[in-house]
């Protein structure tokens, strides 16, 4: 046997990892990767749903809007993910752990003062539930391949996508493509398309779900593919779920439409003969990842796109097009004159609340203590803001999932006077039972269009739950806060009567 002379070790400095790893996460905090906006274009520019074409639009001027001034997207700025496939010939030039290095880079992204990102990780996912403060830890996958340098992809998975994550173990014989179209008939809007779909078959549970993750950062070519036509089996299928599944009407933001994903991604492995183990990954609107390589020569550096590669695209924002709405002076005969697919524009004062805050104020309205703050004739936004800088009222506020919501619906809205509901996708029964019940009514804003509905916001104040973060009770004074009635006091949804009005035609 000839022994083979070594290899020189590429030496990768502890400052080059983490740097670059927070720099990454500053980039596609505010960078729509290139792909993503021309086929989101392609898909404004054939869109026949007004509402669709309407939150399509405001996507599109968001994402144009974060790229020039360098701020976040989306207020959920998500749960760091960092895949590295670490060359035979590298050695970090560290004494500290490959986990501690990309963890530092998180915190240092996140904890940044010229754009601070929103801190989302929790310490403790069974009890205390407390924030971490700087969004580390990481979800960190680490290979080992052959080379001489660290190939790097980085991402920022949010929170509503992800909750709609889902996998299966599938007889051998059963059908992909029927358990992915039936799946996704079930998922909602909370994961805010249009979007992409990641599936992974093979492997065991774990390793489908890495697969399926991981098809989402591959390049986003399904208009290339439709042009030319598929090239195998595998693109064949990915053509079929990608008509399949815009075939269901969902549409943007579930209010109806043509367009409800961009592209389907699909990954295999080996798998046991008994099994068929397959894990769907739906990717938000927001599709924030980036990759580099470190080859010893120094951090990495990331450039920016030209904005005028974005549509140039006007909101209409006119009187005429949309009720105005003076939330000071709201009344339930107001709201009952609402109609389920109806604009609204939105002045003066608007509370704000989420998970962690509602479950505060069930907790003492079960034990019949007084709420720190009354909600009789009040609005509130389900938002979890970011930090603001320089002279912003509040940092980009875009709405979360309402869904999650819908077991605090009944208590608030018999126990407190609380007029309607912001956030965004759709209700379920019993929340839109309750929301008929009492006369209320649940509006959306767009998700994906955190910067848009910020310009609304002209003063932020903290009035209750401070320990919570981003998670307290803010009182915000909007004018013009653009919205959309999901379910009126009569009990109609959007999210049902749009789906199917287009699934139908």
């Amino acid at each position: 046997m000839t022994a083979t002379a070594p290899h020189p070790t590429v030496w990768i400095a502890e400052d080059a990892l983490v740097d670059s790893i927070a720099a990454a996460l500053q980039f596609v905090s505010h960078v729509h990767p290139a792909d993503y906006v021309r086929h989101l274009a392609r898909a404004y520019e054939r869109e026949e749903s007004p509402a669709a074409k309407d939150a399509i639009a405001q996507i599109l001027v968001n994402s144009r809007m974060a790229l020039i001034g360098r701020r976040p997207m989306c207020q959920d700025t998500g749960v760091a993910a960092v895949f590295l496939k670490v060359g035979m010939n590298v050695r970090f030039a560290t004494r500290r752990s490959l986990d501690d290095l990309v963890n530092e880079g998180v915190r240092r992204a996140y904890l940044d003062d010229g754009n601070p990102l929103r801190a989302t990780m929790i310490a403790d996912p069974l009890f205390e539930r407390r924030n971490t403060g700087d969004n580390a830890p990481a979800m960190i996958h680490v290979d080992l391949v052959p080379g001489d340098a660290v190939e790097v992809i980085v991402a920022a998975k949010g929170g509503g996508s992800e909750n709609k994550a889902r996998f299966v173990q599938l007889n051998p014989s059963a059908s992909v493509e029927d358990w992915v179209v039936e799946t996704m008939s079930t998922l909602g809007a909370g994961w805010c398309p249009p979007g992409l779909i990641g599936i992974g078959v093979g492997g065991s549970a774990d390793k489908a779900m890495l697969l399926a993750k991981e098809s989402l950062f591959e390049p986003i070519d399904m208009l290339d593919l439709l042009r030319r036509g598929p090239a195998s089996k595998l693109e064949d299928m990915r053509i079929s779920l990608y008509e399949r599944i815009n075939a269901l009407g969902l549409g943007a933001q579930g209010l109806g439409g043509l367009t409800t994903v961009l592209d389907v991604k699909i990954r295999t492995f080996p798998t046991h003969a008994a099994s068929k183990p397959v894990a769907l990954m739906p990717q938000c609107a927001a599709n924030r990842h980036v990759s580099f390589t470190l080859d010893g020569s120094g951090p990495a550096t990331f450039e920016a796109p030209d904005a005028a590669d974005w549509p140039e695209i006007v909101l209409a924002r006119t009187a005429d097009a949309a009720r105005r709405v003076d939330l000071d002076r709201l009344t339930r005969d107001e709201v009952r004159a609402w109609t389920v697919g109806e604009r609204l524009l939105l002045s003066g004062k608007l509370l704000t609340g989420r998970d962690a805050a509602h479950k505060r104020m069930a907790d003492l309205l079960a034990r019949g203590e007084p709420l720190p703050v009354p909600l009789d004739g009040r609005v509130i936004y389900y938002v979890g803001p970011v930090t603001a800088v320089g002279g912003e009222a509040v940092g980009p506020a875009g709405p979360t999932t309402a869904t999650r919501m819908d077991g605090f619906v009944n208590a608030l809205l018999a126990n407190t006077g609380l007029l309607a509901m912001i956030g965004k996708a759709e209700r379920g029964p019993e929340a839109i039972e309750a929301i008929a019940r009492h006369g209320s009514a649940s509006l959306i804003a767009v998700g994906g269009a955190a910067i848009l509905v910020a310009q609304a916001i002209r003063s932020s104040r903290v009035l209750a739950f401070e320990d919570l973060g981003m998670e307290a009770i803010h009182e915000f004074e909007v004018v013009d806060m653009p919205v959309t009635v999901a379910v009126d006091s009569a009990g109609a949804s959007i999210h049902l009567i749009g789906p199917d009005l287009w699934r139908r035609a």
